[in-house]
């Protein structure tokens, strides 16, 4: 008999594809939205919850345009406070309550940027931006739990075809396609991550019940310019489309933009080696995408 599995945003392009990867393993129960389930509404969730067999809880339902959150900066009734933050500690209370393992996923955008070097999951995060904060601040509610929880933090993800949903590499495609790619960062460090491992992690997560923060991440560090450079290449589009670009100069041109993190590569070693799984590499996962027919 497959383990029952409860999740929130499991319609979206992380949690779809997670769902679609794990289905022959585990049976999903989803609280979405659309069916009435609002986590800032913890009467709304909480009979679901607890008349549920499911002994976990993948978290993946949040706010998570940064740009829009920057608006909501200090406005605790704004949709990404309360989604982010409200909405997670209501998620943590009932799982505590009623004893589920509770494995939520946050983001590179708690940390500054300002680190040389990857980010490892024992350094404190430190957010510039209010995405970052609520992120953050529905991290402390989870390690509040008296009961087993995992932290997942996800950077940058990308996947084969979802249609709902443009991904990192589907807008970069997008641009070079309709020859409207802004200038790319070239001193700005990010993580791009395949979706599908961070399936197989969510997999091996709920298999050992493994506690702590893990960094779901990939193995590519990269600057956004040589990002799109390698999109091009790979998926054959000229790379001179691909203008190079300054997030310092961008920053002090608009000094009234929300902050920008100039390095966000975090470390997952510790996931690569605890949980036993492939976080792979640029080059590894375009050429899975390539081989499931992932095309311009």
């Amino acid at each position: 008999m497959k383990k029952k599995i409860l999740g929130t945003g499991l319609r979206g392009l992380v949690g779809s594809r997670i769902v679609e990867l794990l289905k022959d393993k585990f049976d999903f129960e989803d609280l979405a939205i659309e069916e009435g389930f609002d986590i800032t509404k913890k009467e709304t969730i909480e009979q679901k919850i607890a008349g549920s067999s499911a002994e976990s809880l993948i978290h993946l339902a949040a706010f998570t345009d940064v740009n829009a959150a920057w608006k909501e900066k200090d406005d605790l009734n704004g949709s990404c406070y309360r989604i982010n933050v409200l909405g997670t500690k209501n998620i943590a209370g009932l799982c505590q309550k009623y004893n589920k393992f509770l494995v939520h996923f946050s983001t590179d955008f708690v940390f500054n940027g300002e680190k040389d070097g990857c980010y490892s999951e024992d350094e404190t995060p430190r957010p510039i931006e209010w995405y970052g904060e609520t992120k953050y601040q529905a991290e402390e509610a989870v390690k509040n739990l008296s009961l087993g929880f995992c932290i997942a933090r996800i950077a940058f993800p990308f996947r084969t075809a979802y249609l709902p949903k443009l991904d990192l590499i589907r807008k970069i495609i997008e641009g070079l396609k309709n020859k409207t790619l802004y200038p790319q960062f070239s001193d700005q460090i990010i993580t791009p991550t395949f979706v599908d491992d961070i399936a197989f992690g969510v997999e091996k997560i709920i298999e050992k019940q493994a506690e702590g923060i893990f960094h779901l991440t990939g193995s590519t560090p990269i600057s956004p310019f040589n990002l799109a450079q390698k999109v091009a290449e790979t998926f054959g589009f000229d790379k001179n489309l691909v203008l190079e670009g300054s997030l310092t100069e961008f920053i002090k041109e608009n000094p009234t933009s929300r902050p920008y993190q100039k390095n966000l590569c975090l470390s997952n070693k510790k996931t690569v080696e605890y949980l036993k799984i492939k976080m792979r590499s640029l080059d590894e996962a375009f050429l899975e995408l390539s081989r499931a027919g992932f095309s311009r």
